[in-house]
């Protein structure tokens, strides 16, 4: 089933290759001081900076994110190390608008279109304890709500998700560990809006994913809820800029069972992240 989705997801990159009909990429950076990993009861302060890229095409639209986040001492690099870790995380995602490739309409009361969305995540981190190493393929259906502005698109989206952390984390002799299929609903948005004259934007993602069976360890995982939201200022036009070009704002981030990891468990309060943020943004 993975090679089947493997395949659905190389055929939905290369018709994402053609000429877009509209694109928008941008970097990032966010700064926050209550950033939370499994297993560690500190409160881990990270600087983010992270490249996004959206556009459309004939047949639907990409998403792409990588992340580079650089975490302070309190989450270290390796044992008793003073410099912070290092992580990389990417995201991609290819809807099918199946009226743009069928012809057939599809929209009524509240929902503007449906979809069938596939991507992968994958990331890579240096630590001084779990070291992931996280594959995952997502396949599933879209529904794209009809809102007055922007976007709210709703998935179910099954998962096959991988790892391959450090060996004391595992008892199964196995380089690679593999957890049980499990699905995720899962919502994202982007909604303008003002107040009075301001022009600000809504925007984010909320993930349920459903436990994943046993970890390495041998442990139950459990259900997990991950919130990340944002309001945005457009502050283009205050500094005599093209419009949408440079965003300031306030980000979000509530994450209970991080990882699939039970925050009433041996994983403690750092696998239950409630996070505000500063954001800055650059169009280009």
């Amino acid at each position: 089933m993975k090679k089947n989705i493997a395949l659905v997801l190389l055929a939905a990159m290369a018709a994402g290759a053609q000429a877009a009909d509209w694109s928008d990429t941008s970097i990032n950076y966010r700064h926050g001081n209550k950033y939370a990993e499994p297993f560690n009861a500190n409160d881990i302060s990270k600087n983010i900076i992270g490249l996004n890229h959206a556009s459309g095409y004939k047949y639907g639209s990409n998403f792409f994110n990588a992340d580079l986040l650089m975490s302070d001492s309190k989450d270290p690099a390796f044992k008793n190390s003073q410099n912070g870790a290092r992580e990389v995380y990417v995201v991609y995602r290819n809807t099918v608008d199946l009226q743009k490739a069928t012809g057939k309409s599809f929209k009524t009361t509240g929902v503007r279109g449906l979809g069938v969305t596939a991507g992968f995540d994958f990331n890579t981190k240096t630590d001084a304890g779990y070291n992931s190493k996280k594959q995952m393929l997502v396949f599933g259906p879209t529904v794209m709500l009809d809102v007055p502005a922007g976007f709210l698109n709703v998935s179910l989206l099954q998962l096959w998700e991988s790892n391959a952390p450090y060996s004391t984390f595992t008892n199964t002799g196995k380089p690679r560990y593999s957890y049980d299929p499990h699905p995720m609903l899962t919502a994202a948005w982007a909604i303008p809006f003002s107040v009075g004259s301001v022009p600000l934007e809504f925007a984010g993602y909320a993930n349920y994913i459903t436990a994943k069976g046993i970890n390495e360890s041998g442990a139950k995982t459990a259900a997990e809820t991950n919130i990340d939201m944002q309001v945005m200022y457009d502050i283009s036009n205050a500094i005599g800029a093209k419009p949408k070009t440079f965003k300031v704002g306030a980000e979000y981030q509530y994450w209970k069972n991080k990882f699939g990891n039970d925050h009433t468990g041996a994983a403690g309060k750092g696998a239950f992240a409630k996070t505000p943020m500063v954001r800055a943004e650059y169009h280009f």
